[in-house]
């Protein structure tokens, strides 16, 4: 070959090169007003099935005004989550929009009782609302990120049988913190639930305080600015919550109960579509859910909803610990001395959570954020030494998988503050909303 052979090579291998890299670029890099409305697609789906074999299927698609979601960063994903929506242009296949969330379903599907029974679980999620027609892709995890399940579907944005919600019959709201528009913050619902027409200032009171807690934890604290809270009106016909192992049952807005999975403390909801019905034309990305009860107890589901009792003593810390888990997509980092392990991660895989580790890939965690020495894993004896270290006993397992502190918002009530590590999950997640 001779030397004029080798440039011209060398200049078409650079061309090639950058034509890639502009391809990757724009795949990333979608611009909202290209391909996406105004307006919020929202995409109910039932998730049925058992231990051994899931199945999604599409209920129902509704369009309202507003899509308070993120504008940039379309085509990436901050967290992997247990589930992922991909939207595609329907012609090309070009990614144009991502996101990735939790469901109680999955959950269930790891419980004795799956084993024995098939149900079913309602999940409804939030897309921009396409222009043209583009094809859908939801996809269902297990714990070793393997896909169970998969559906895709196209929708075409001018299909008649598409919901159009009424905005003249939007549930009335008010803002307990107005930082700017909703196409540059994060929007958060507040609703109540066993709350009464009659209770409704209380549910004012409740709500002020979850949102005083919350602001008073690092990262939200500092970037407090970046958010907008809407109080929305959703009274129900009895006050109180339905708590099955006292054999008693209220009539509420979300039918939500306690005892989810036959543990007394887990509070949540399979009523989730009718969450968004109640929250349809108000802009909102994320839902905090407070239940009139005085019983301990609250859950929290990544992209889903966080539910919290409100009237129990704590109140304040358990609203912002399972705000961690469903805006942040933090795992739980308490554990139980007896059980040495559970079958809710594989010790195997890397969490995506990104606060617990399995060391699998520790580097894609806060390994950046060690002191120089810290031995991995790090013995609790030398705790006082590290301010982050490599802590074994989190997410429910005592063996195997580890933390980066000894005590945080999401482990302990009593905790001050969520640890540096939830703290850096966290900022960047919001910077990842609020940023190009």
């Amino acid at each position: 070959m001779t030397i004029k052979m080798i440039k011209e090579a060398y200049y078409l291998r650079n061309i090639f090169i950058l034509f890639l890299f502009s391809y990757s670029w724009n795949i990333n890099a979608q611009k909202y007003d290209d391909y996406f409305v105004n307006k919020t697609l929202r995409l109910d789906y039932i998730f049925s099935g058992n231990d051994t074999k899931q199945v999604i299927g599409l209920d129902e698609l509704s369009e309202t005004d507003h899509w308070a979601g993120r504008r940039h960063h379309l085509a990436e994903l901050p967290l992997k989550g247990n589930g992922q929506i991909t939207v595609r242009d329907a012609k090309t296949k070009t990614t144009l929009y991502k996101t990735s969330f939790s469901s109680l379903f999955q959950e269930w599907v790891q419980t004795d009782e799956a084993k024995k029974v098939t149900r079913s679980f309602q999940n409804s999620f939030l897309v921009p609302y396409p222009q043209k027609e583009v094809e859908i892709q939801i996809t269902l995890l297990d714990n070793k990120k393997q896909v169970v399940s998969e559906l895709k579907h196209v929708v075409n944005p001018t299909d008649i049988l598409i919901h159009k919600m009424d905005n003249k019959k939007t549930s009335p709201y008010e803002y307990l913190l107005k930082s700017g528009s909703y196409e540059d913050c994060i929007d958060i619902a507040i609703l109540g639930e066993g709350y009464t027409d009659k209770e409704s200032r209380l549910l004012k009171k409740d709500a002020q305080i979850a949102v005083e807690s919350l602001f008073r934890h690092e990262p939200f604290k500092s970037l407090k600015s970046r958010f907008n809270i809407a109080l929305v009106n959703s009274p129900s016909e009895e006050s109180g919550i339905s708590t099955p192992r006292l054999n008693e049952w209220k009539d509420t807005q979300f039918n939500s109960h306690f005892d989810t999975f036959y543990s007394e403390r887990y509070l949540t909801t399979n009523q989730t579509k009718k969450i968004h019905e109640v929250l349809a034309g108000i802009p909102y990305e994320h839902i905090i859910v407070l239940a009139n009860s005085t019983v301990y107890g609250g859950g929290g589901i990544y992209n889903a909803f966080t539910l919290t009792s409100s009237h129990h003593s704590f109140f304040e810390p358990v609203v912002v610990h399972e705000f961690g888990h469903s805006f942040g997509g933090l795992a739980d980092e308490y554990f139980y001395e007896n059980d040495a392990t559970t079958d809710t991660y594989d010790l195997k895989t890397e969490p995506w959570e990104q606060n617990v580790t399995t060391l699998v890939n520790f580097s894609e965690k806060w390994e950046d954020m060690l002191a120089k020495g810290t031995p991995v894993p790090t013995p609790a004896a030398e705790q006082k030494d590290y301010k982050i270290g490599v802590f074994e006993g989190a997410a429910y397992s005592a063996k195997g998988i580890y933390k980066s502190a000894t005590d945080c918002r999401m482990r302990t009530n009593t905790a001050e503050a969520f640890c540096p590590v939830c703290q850096r999950a966290l900022e960047r997640l919001i910077r990842f909303y609020t940023e190009k």
